[in-house]
């Protein structure tokens, strides 16, 4: 029997899957790591902790394998953004800036500037954003000047994982895309924003399709997972471009909403399509323009959305229950649409989009007396949904349109928070059965890379769902009514950014 194994390093955990050639899945490991936050506004990440995570979360699959059978390809996936950098010696010299960091503000402000706001769009499909890897980078150049001497190698999260497998150093358009400073339209990294970000082109990996081989499992990774070496790796994808092929959303007109550490609503297209207020992120699938499948994809982004719930569970609530969602969401239940008048901006790591997007925090709005758990848990399911709800209306503005919802991640699992989905969209909603999309994903590119299928026919068979959960329309026209005061308080709730 032939195994595919695909690895995704997300936010909070590694994710490990090991597959048969039709999908079927065969063993799951996981292992989790710390957000730091030395300063506020700081979230930063060992590298060294995802490397023992990913060692804890293969030997793990593999131990859950019912029969020994021949792992035939590794592929991985990963969070985007982030930026790690490492010196002549390939030594990481900093801890790695992921995704939630708000430190480099003031960057995006100077980037925007520089650049132009419509120029940037046109050439990245995104405005610039505090965390990506262009805005991070600026920070380092003007606060670590030091480091910055030092860096010879500049990886995404995913391309260190991989090159810690196979000792190649390289990346793929859907994880470049980004990192604003990649030409989008023309998949390549743009020498015009290296020019005017002073980062050399050297600095940065090669560009490669996702399926294409990397190389081989080298000898430490495969001692550390227990395996032999020599195990082809392929290149991989991001893990939003991943998580598309896994839930089997690959064409126009197909609308996936993921609710996992942050909130993404995402739709592909076969052209190059741009928000120009910047509301909208436009990324590189994991698709080349040769396949059959939509080449880039059109994303708008919550920062905390299962975040917010651990957030009130861990540190307000102080729920310590394995089944610590569940439960919560259980109590959520009791209370009523609206959350008997109390709101959450769930913006506890800030929100993407325009210049005063980026200064908009996190807030309960309404808080009386009268409120208890229920009303606080049910507040912050619901303003997750109106905060991707808001993305939702922007890609109908751009008149791309959906006839249901595809939802994933941890957020699924919650009857609940989907009915919420469903009724706050006014459509049908279905679950994708496999919880971990973007490791499915990963999977099946390592499948394709070795020739098991065609990517096309591979993402298709693959994917399953749940039976379809239809909205209530008489609660969706009460979240109609209560979404435009969602959107009044959240002009009210600017704050001041956060100084470098």
């Amino acid at each position: 029997m032939t195994l595919l194994m695909g690895i995704d390093l997300g936010t909070s955990s590694i994710k490990v899957l090991i597959t048969d050639q039709r999908g079927a899945i065969l063993g799951r490991g996981s292992a989790g790591y710390p957000m730091l936050s030395p300063h506020p506004g700081w979230v930063e990440q060992a590298a060294g902790d995802w490397w023992q995570a990913a060692v804890l979360a293969v030997r793990q699959a593999l131990s859950s394998l019912t029969h020994q059978a021949h792992l035939q390809a590794i592929c991985v996936s990963g969070q985007m953004h982030g930026t790690l950098l490492l010196d002549k010696m390939n030594q990481v010299i900093y801890p790695a800036i992921i995704w939630p960091d708000q430190r480099s503000t003031l960057q995006v402000r100077e980037i925007t500037e520089l650049v132009g706001a419509e120029r940037l769009i046109e050439i990245t499909g995104s405005a610039a954003a505090t965390g990506f890897q262009s805005a991070s980078l600026r920070w380092v150049q003007q606060n670590l000047e030091e480091v910055w001497e030092q860096t010879n190698q500049i990886l995404l999260p995913k391309d260190y994982l991989r090159w810690r497998l196979c000792g190649e150093f390289a990346s793929d358009a859907s994880d470049a895309a980004g990192t604003g400073m990649f030409d989008g339209k023309r998949r390549q990294w743009s020498p015009t924003l290296l020019n005017l970000f002073q980062v050399e082109a050297h600095l940065l990996p090669p560009i490669k399709p996702s399926m294409s081989l990397a190389g081989e499992l080298c000898i430490e990774a495969a001692e550390d997972f227990g395996v032999s070496r020599g195990i082809p790796v392929f290149i991989g994808a991001s893990d939003t471009a991943a998580s598309l092929l896994g839930a089997g959303v690959t064409m126009e007109g197909e609308l996936l909403l993921t609710i996992s550490t942050g909130g993404q609503l995402i739709t592909p297209s076969n052209d190059f399509l741009v928000d120009r207020l910047g509301r909208l992120h436009t990324f590189c699938s994991a698709s080349e323009p040769a396949q059959l499948l939509a080449n880039w994809y059109l994303m708008g982004a919550t920062l905390s959305a299962g975040q917010s719930l651990r957030w009130m569970g861990d540190n307000i609530l102080k729920v310590q229950t394995p089944d610590a969602y569940t439960e919560m969401s259980t109590w959520a239940a009791k209370s009523s649409i609206g959350a008997e008048g109390l709101f959450f901006m769930p913006y506890l790591s800030g929100k993407r989009g325009t210049a005063q997007d980026s200064q908009l925090q996190g807030s309960l709005f309404g808080l009386t007396l009268r409120h208890g758990r229920a009303e606080l848990i049910r507040a912050i399911m619901e303003g997750v949904v109106y905060s991707i709800y808001e993305k939702y209306s922007t890609l109908v503005e751009n008149n791309l349109h959906a006839e249901q919802v595809l939802l994933a991640g941890g957020g699924a699992r919650s009857d609940l928070w989907t009915q919420i989905v469903a009724d706050v969209f006014g459509l049908p909603v279905r679950k994708v059965l496999v919880e971990e999309q973007s490791a499915y994903g990963a999977a099946l590119l390592a499948g394709a890379g070795i020739d098991h299928f065609d990517i096309s026919a591979g993402t298709r068979d693959w994917a399953s769902y749940g039976t379809e959960i239809e909205p209530d329309l008489t609660a969706h026209e009460q979240y109609q009514g209560l979404i435009p005061i969602f959107k009044a308080i959240c002009k009210q709730t600017r704050s001041k950014p956060v100084s470098n």
